[in-house]
């Protein structure tokens, strides 16, 4: 059943143009661990699932990003974790530190959107990714793309496609300028 939803989600990130190539990731937490996606996967057909044992060493084959995923299932009640790179959000968090949607979901769903930073892969963007999820569900690293976390994948791909959303509507009504901050 968890191999379908990975499924399912990775079409609807990939159709969606969440997610483009091999780009991107998932996992959901188990009793003991996580599964996560194998890196260079393509989520729209993600193959086999790693398992990450708690306390274990990581398998060589999970993806890159698993030290944010680690950090997210560590540090906060989150269950599901979607890692994209939606084009649009990518830009805005080259020109903003925070994304304040103006579209009513975006208002009503994530009226802030944090954007941080940390190189990908990094225990630098695990930490401030997971620390920013422990009051959010979206958050978007600088140059990099979208970590969403909830409690369901779809939850999670939900809060990506929300933020894609919102950050279009942004760029459709003028609305991203650079923050001189």
């Amino acid at each position: 059943m968890q191999h379908t939803s990975f499924e399912r989600i990775g079409r609807r990130l990939f159709v969606e143009g969440l997610v483009g190539g091999n780009f991107g990731n998932m996992s959901v937490r188990t009793e003991k661990g996580y599964l996560i996606t194998r890196s260079g996967s393509y989520l729209d057909e993600p193959g086999d699932l790693i398992f990450v044992q708690d306390g274990e060493e990581v398998p060589k084959d999970a993806s890159s990003e698993y030290r944010v995923h680690q950090a997210i299932y560590r540090d906060t009640p989150h269950r599901a974790i979607v890692h994209a790179h939606p084009s649009c959000a990518v830009a805005a968090s080259l020109l903003l530190d925070w994304i304040i949607p103006q579209d009513s979901e975006g208002m009503m769903l994530a009226p802030e959107i944090p954007v941080i930073a940390g190189k990908p892969g990094t225990e630098e963007l695990a930490e401030n990714v997971a620390s920013a999820l422990k009051k959010t569900n979206i958050v978007l690293a600088k140059g990099h793309g979208t970590f969403a976390a909830g409690k369901t994948l779809d939850e999670a791909y939900l809060y990506t496609s929300l933020t894609e959303h919102a950050t279009r509507v942004l760029f459709y009504a003028g609305r991203l300028t650079p923050s001189f901050s």
